[in-house]
């Protein structure tokens, strides 16, 4: 279970890093010209497109995961930690309830990060296919 939660941990680093940097571009820049609710939309496709690979990039690093009981653990755990930064970070930093926070969400981009958040739960078992079974002893099938 380390290694799950090694595999996890790496998984929700990159994606939440690559997250705050692409915040740090949208909020000033793009927000201004085009709204909140397109610029969320906006970033959605590049987070997507770095949640498969960063999911990928966890089976091979952590080729103990390569099974479908595990490597959607390591999905799910990261979701957690996703799920548990941005709403922390929201009550401490911009001092909002998390039923504030909630109601704050564009109801458009809001709902598309909420499949999002389920994508990138579901990513590394989805990716599993292409990454091959673990062959060692015990591995969950």
């Amino acid at each position: 279970m380390p290694k799950t939660i090694r595999a996890a941990l790496l998984y929700f680093a990159i994606v939440l890093g690559t997250g705050f940097v692409l915040g740090m571009f949208r909020v000033p820049l793009i927000v201004p010209r085009i709204g909140e609710r397109w610029a969320e939309l906006a970033e959605m496709p590049i987070m997507a497109a770095v949640i498969f690979f960063s999911a990928g990039y966890i089976l091979r690093r952590y080729p103990e995961i390569r099974s479908p009981r595990r490597s959607l653990a390591a999905g799910v755990l990261a979701l957690v930690l996703s799920v548990a930064a941005e709403l922390g970070l929201a009550v401490v930093l911009q001092s909002q309830t998390v039923a504030e926070f909630i109601k704050s969400r564009d109801k458009v981009s809001g709902s598309v990060y909420i499949g999002l958040l389920l994508v990138f739960a579901v990513m590394p078992r989805l990716r599993l296919s292409s990454h091959g079974q673990a062959k060692h002893k015990g591995s969950d099938a």
